[in-house]
């Protein structure tokens, strides 16, 4: 059977079935079920064959964390949110070469895997985007219409068919957007804003304060308060087109943008780094934006195996 990576979708439910069938606990049902998923495709036998030889390397400090999890796929979403569950999902996602995931990302609405980009309409006929690792709780019940960004990053094309305001929130605030399309990425020093067109108002948690952002304008924002409003960037919302845009950007930060959107290690040499580049690359195909480099630049690409790729010099 091929060691090839499999799919991150394929990867979370093999690792489903696996604390669902664990010493016995299935039930019948939950078995037969298991079987024809197992059958209906290569990449299913391959997920599974890989977890088997994962439980031979976990510690067995790992047992009683992964006992807790033993039970039927109906409990998996209430019980990945302890911490026994994201401790042994943690290690499964690292030996497969996936980034580590927090638990509001598995319990979340809507989440994206690895290289997933996902497009919904929602019930007021709002449009809302999922960059790949994004995770967002929607909730119209209420009287306000609420999209909270765990993680990641979405764009928000605002629809009309309800009257309730709409807002999205952060850890580190809250957004109103004034009839608009924008962008809103979590960043580890805070959430990013960028507005597209017509303005969107930003309050941070711990500011009295709200300021409106005009079209064409970005601010980092901290719950204590808002950063430098700066342009936005050229094709900042090229990756809702599966496309990657930059402009006279380090070859490092390229390729740190496109490790995102592909599993495993995607590194650069030291001799190279700081190349300069410039152009469009697809994000659905990240082996042929590596490969479009190759004429431009004096560099090579050194495939160790298929979760490690290394970009070098020529």
């Amino acid at each position: 059977m091929s060691n090839a990576p499999v799919s991150s979708q394929v990867l979370e439910a093999a690792i489903a079935w696996k604390l669902c069938l664990d010493q016995g606990s299935g039930t019948p049902d939950e078995r037969n079920e298991f079987m024809r998923w197992h059958a209906a495709h290569e990449e299913h036998a391959r997920a599974w064959l890989q977890l088997g030889l994962l439980d031979q390397r976990v510690s067995a400090a790992a047992g009683p964390a992964r006992n807790a999890l033993l039970q039927s796929r109906s409990g998996m979403r209430q019980r990945l949110g302890g911490l026994a569950g994201m401790l042994v999902l943690g290690s499964l996602l690292a030996w497969a070469g996936l980034p580590s995931l927090s638990a509001s990302y598995w319990l979340a609405d809507q989440r994206t895997g690895t290289g997933e980009l996902r497009t919904l309409r929602l019930e007021d006929g709002t449009l809302l985007s999922l960059n790949t690792h994004t995770a967002v709780d929607i909730d119209y019940q209420g009287d306000e219409r609420v999209i909270v960004l765990h993680q990641g990053e979405i764009s928000v094309e605002t629809g009309h068919d309800d009257p309730r305001p709409l807002q999205v929130r952060t850890d580190d605030g809250r957004l109103r957007p004034l009839g608009t399309r924008f962008l809103v990425k979590r960043e580890a020093a805070g959430t990013r804003l960028e507005v597209l067109q017509s303005q969107v108002a930003a309050k941070p948690h711990n500011s009295g304060d709200e300021q409106v952002l005009g079209e064409g304008r970005q601010v980092l924002m901290s719950a204590d308060g808002l950063g430098p409003i700066e342009p936005v960037a050229v094709g900042a919302d090229a990756w809702t087109r599966g496309m990657l845009v930059v402009d006279n950007v380090r070859l490092k930060d390229l390729l740190a943008t496109l490790g995102q959107y592909r599993n495993g290690h995607l590194g650069v040499t030291d001799e190279v780094a700081d190349l300069r580049v410039s152009g469009s690359f697809p994000l659905t195909d990240t082996d042929l934006a590596l490969a479009s480099l190759l004429p431009a630049l004096p560099v090579k690409i050194e495939r160790h195996t298929p979760w490690w790729v290394t970009v070098s010099a020529r």
